[in-house]
């Protein structure tokens, strides 16, 4: 089927940004999400990771944080053999660049895409608020 996202974090983040994006981008079978639950230790969450895993060709895998479990089990199921693309400290234009990407069919720079997007607002307000003075 090509290239599926899979969104993992600690707790629902995941779910709920995908719920966020869908409101923006519409229903989307090609994201799935695993979240870490409280309850949950590292194997709960490498045996629901594993099952989402199974039939992806070309998963991509998102997570919300570098270094915590979620981040941790993939990067050993990656330092297993298996092949996954994957990329931490998520954010929404880093899932709609993914989503772009596809529906074009081209590559996105998944990073760049998702830190080009930061903007600190008030400095692009009060940037216009000096353009208008020059005037």
């Amino acid at each position: 089927m090509g290239k599926e996202l899979i969104l993992v974090s600690h707790g629902r983040f995941c779910e709920e940004l995908k719920g966020s994006t869908e409101m923006i981008m519409g229903p989307q079978e090609i994201i799935h999400t695993v979240a870490l639950l409280p309850e949950e230790g590292p194997e709960d969450f490498r045996a629901k990771l594993e099952a989402t895993l199974a039939g992806i060709e070309e998963p991509v895998v998102f997570a919300d944080l570098l270094g915590g479990t979620p981040a941790n089990v993939v990067s050993r199921i990656i330092m297993e053999g298996r092949q996954i693309d994957f990329y931490a400290g998520m954010n929404m234009p880093m899932v709609i660049g993914f989503l772009n990407g596809v529906l074009l069919d081209s590559d996105v720079d998944i990073v760049e895409f998702g830190t080009t997007n930061i903007l600190h607002v008030n400095d692009m307000l009060n940037s216009d608020d000096d353009d208008d003075e020059d005037e």
